[in-house]
């Protein structure tokens, strides 16, 4: 059985996701979705900061532009708002870059776009 990182603090943070969905459901800009889990998040006292900024090494040089993390959570864990049809292999692409740069080891993609959060 494989062990689950940061368990506890991805369960608190999918907690938040689906006390934002079931409040505001399906279909709303990601915006609106990453407001109201800022919101939460404050509320509930856990660490975060929104649209962290990341530079990219490469070879010898950092590139000019930057990625920016939706969220970091607990200060270890990245968080991807999404609000589409569904979760495509680039956004889990994406996910697995701003690890790579972040040298977080978890990255959380959550889709608000659907009936169900997923």
């Amino acid at each position: 059985m494989t062990k689950l990182i940061y368990k506890e603090e991805s369960y608190q943070i999918i907690g938040k996701c689906f006390e934002v969905h079931n409040n505001l459901g399906a279909s709303f800009s990601e915006i609106v979705y990453k407001d109201a889990l800022e919101y939460e998040f404050q509320k509930a006292g856990i660490p975060y900061k929104r649209e962290k900024e990341y530079t990219v090494n490469y070879k010898d040089i950092i590139l000019l532009h930057k990625f920016y993390a939706d969220f970091v959570v607990f200060d270890k864990i990245i968080l991807e708002i999404k609000a589409v049809s569904g979760i495509a292999d680039e956004f889990v692409a994406q996910a697995i870059n701003y690890l790579k740069v972040s040298g977080n080891q978890l990255a959380l993609i959550v889709n608000f776009g659907e009936l169900q959060l997923n």
